[in-house]
């Protein structure tokens, strides 16, 4: 924890690099990607602070909408569509996730209930080898079927018809630091 708190006092000893953020934000990608302390968005991609707005889940769950009973990720990509006006929005997935390797392998996961009715709403269950440890299928088929859920909120579904917003599924290797493209004309991903 030390390195983290002298790192988070010097950090605000460059004001002048942080004045324009004031300002306000105008961020042109939603980038929804796991909560896993190894994915870090901005390191990934290289960008700066108001770049990017960010909606981490554990497993990058895009949950089901559901406009009687709002979730703050439905909350958030809405806010990012409709008030921010993203064009893009990417949904990445990671090698040897854990969330994704829980569903591929069918673990039991009662000893931690809230975690296992998350990933529950993550269905169907993506497929892949369970002994993979990187569970790259598992996770590739999980990254589309979320990308799929994404299309069926109302203001997604909206700007994809109006031809203002793209849609993207990624793959980030851990191990490596590739970052591999969903290609729909092959079905396959590829490096970026």
């Amino acid at each position: 924890m030390q390195p983290l708190i002298d790192n988070a006092r010097t950090f605000g000893q460059r004001p002048e690099e942080f004045a324009k953020l004031a300002e306000g934000q105008s961020p042109q990608v939603l980038f929804i990607t796991c909560s896993d302390s190894r994915v870090v968005p901005a390191l990934i991609t290289g960008a700066r602070p108001g770049e990017l707005f960010e909606l981490r889940t554990a497993g990058n769950i895009v949950p089901p909408y559901a406009s009687e009973h709002p979730t703050g990720e439905a909350a958030t990509i809405e806010y990012a569509v409709e008030v921010l006006g993203v064009r893009d929005i990417v949904v990445c997935g990671h090698s040897h996730c854990g969330a994704v390797g829980a569903l591929v392998r069918g673990d039991d996961l009662t000893a931690v209930p809230a975690v296992r009715d998350w990933l529950a709403s993550a269905t169907p269950r993506p497929a892949g080898a369970a002994e993979d440890p990187e569970v790259a299928e598992g996770v590739q088929s999980h990254v589309l079927t979320q990308l799929l859920r994404l299309r069926s909120y109302p203001c997604v579904e909206r700007r994809l018809a109006e031809g203002r917003l793209g849609l993207h599924a990624w793959y980030y290797e851990v191990h490596t630091g590739a970052v591999r493209t969903h290609r729909p004309q092959t079905d396959t991903f590829e490096s970026l």
